[in-house]
């Protein structure tokens, strides 16, 4: 990913991800602030970009890396251009998607994608956004549970609230293509 490239990433995230309003985020805090990361993971120029950035973070973990993927809705658009990133460089890696609640008919599997990623399949968690990193690591266990090997997590923007300590207190490690003081400054 170029320079402009990730500038480019950046504008689209301030005008369409970035809110200043009073928000109850999904762990419980208020906060005068949001990100909403579909909105350009779901952009067209956005989704390339960011599954370029997340390309480029997933790459520094030790390889290989068999697929990417997180819980359901946020993760979705960002695992996909993730891989589809990975392939335009010749290099499989699958997406999958983790339900909130296990399917309700048929099989019942919390994990959509499972084909592609046999048991002992090295992945890394995608998350559009991280406040303290609880669904991080909700992404992280049910995984786990999955028979996945999760060898760490990416973030579109890291809030700084408290995720990476508590992800990495849990031994896990946390990249961020962005952090919120590298979006909008400090606030």
């Amino acid at each position: 990913m170029t320079q402009q490239e990730r500038e480019e990433l950046t504008r689209i995230i301030r005008e369409l991800s970035y809110e200043e309003r009073e928000v109850t985020l999904a762990s419980g805090r208020k906060s005068n602030f949001y990100f909403d990361g579909k909105q350009t993971a779901l952009h067209a120029t956005g989704g390339l970009l960011v599954g370029k950035a997340f390309w480029e973070e997933v790459k520094k973990f030790e390889g290989p890396i068999h697929g990417v993927g997180g819980l359901t809705l946020g993760a979705d658009p960002i695992a996909t251009a993730t891989s589809i990133a990975a392939a335009l460089e010749g290099t499989p890696v699958h997406a999958f998607i983790i339900r909130k609640e296990p399917k309700g008919h048929g099989t019942g599997q919390w994990l959509e994608g499972r084909k592609n990623l046999p048991p002992g399949s090295r992945v890394v968690i995608v998350e559009d956004v991280t406040t303290t990193g609880g669904s991080s690591m909700k992404a992280v266990e049910r995984a786990r549970e999955e028979g996945l090997e999760v060898v760490g997590i990416v973030t579109l923007v890291d809030r700084e609230e408290g995720a990476r300590e508590n992800i990495e207190g849990q031994g896990v490690a946390l990249r961020s293509v962005f952090t919120r003081t590298q979006v909008v400054g400090q606030g």
